[in-house]
């Protein structure tokens, strides 16, 4: 039977490494499962309610996950990075990595009994989801990696308006947070494609409320784990998973060389590339980028349909 409720009740599963990760789980629990794993800064909760009904529609069973650092997981106790640390790309040598992020996202599978899943990341979500794809390639039954990049330091590369913003002042409050993130998102969303104000400050109140309005830190954190992990392309030339890659063409926050870099590192990967889109998902394309998740899972399963057993996430 299909639970769309579940998509809104936070669930908890520890990591080896002691880290609690909060997540969500929605769908039938024999469809193939779906990992979503959101952004810089963003919960499980930027995976909008529509996003996940579009999913489970098609079929799926939905897992979203909170980062470390964000929503309901564990923040970290290690001091964050400072701002000049994070313009120089100098990160504190104590700080936890992509990989250490990964591995949180596969516990949470553990903790379900997922033996293979369907990876989505987006942004910094891309890096964990193709960290997982690199290193466990037995437990990745599809990827998509959604306006991201390898890591290589001439690749992907924000604009310089953008990184402005995001070194700015911690916000101080939920509306100072929602301030923030409107602005950033107006600038990286892709003029094409508009926010939806009101949508937007829901999301963003969210995220302050879940995280009980202990944001900043955490996000120079997961800046860090960006850094501390390097280019990853060489890694990337490992995965065996089949692989769509979507960006857009406006994205001031990951260049879309990061995509193209992506799709030359990954063999065979699918590269779709979005006009107008910029480093954003918003309401009117979320009908267009779930039907390409789901094309692309559909491919899969029809591939190797011996293979694929009802409750494996396959």
């Amino acid at each position: 039977m299909c639970e769309l409720s579940a998509a809104s009740v936070d669930r908890f599963a520890t990591a080896p490494s002691g880290t609690r990760i909060c997540f969500r789980d929605a769908g039938d629990k024999d469809d193939p499962a779906i990992m979503l794993i959101a952004g810089l800064g963003e919960d499980l909760t930027s995976w909008t309610e529509s996003v996940v009904t579009a999913l489970v529609e098609q079929g799926l069973r939905v897992i979203s996950i909170d980062n470390r650092d964000v929503g309901q997981s564990t923040f970290a106790t290690t001091p964050p990075p400072g701002v000049w640390r994070q313009v120089l790309a100098r990160p504190r040598a104590d700080g936890y990595t992509l990989a250490d992020m990964a591995q949180d996202a596969v516990g949470v599978l553990d903790h379900l009994g997922i033996e293979r899943v369907h990876l989505v990341g987006r942004s910094m979500g891309g890096m964990i989801a193709q960290t997982i794809a690199a290193t466990l390639p037995d437990r990745v039954a599809s990827l998509t990696s959604i306006y991201s990049t390898t890591g290589a330091p001439r690749v992907g590369q924000p604009a310089r308006s953008s990184l402005r913003m995001l070194v700015g002042p911690d916000p101080r409050n939920r509306t100072d947070a929602v301030r923030a993130h409107l602005r950033l998102t107006r600038h990286i969303a892709g003029k094409d494609f508009p926010i939806d104000d009101a949508v937007e400050a829901a999301i963003a109140a969210r995220i302050w409320d879940r995280a009980a309005g202990d944001l900043g830190a955490g996000g120079a954190r997961q800046i860090q784990a960006i850094q501390l992990s390097g280019d990853r392309t060489a890694q990337l030339r490992g995965i065996t998973a089949p692989t769509l890659v979507i960006n857009g063409d406006r994205d001031l926050l990951v260049a879309e060389t990061g995509g193209a870099a992506t799709v030359r590192a990954i063999r065979g990967a699918r590269h779709i590339v979005i006009p107008g889109m910029g480093h954003h998902m918003p309401e009117s394309l979320v009908e267009t980028i779930t039907g390409y998740i789901g094309q692309h899972v559909d491919s899969v399963r029809q591939a190797a349909p011996s293979a694929h057993r009802k409750g494996t996430g396959q």
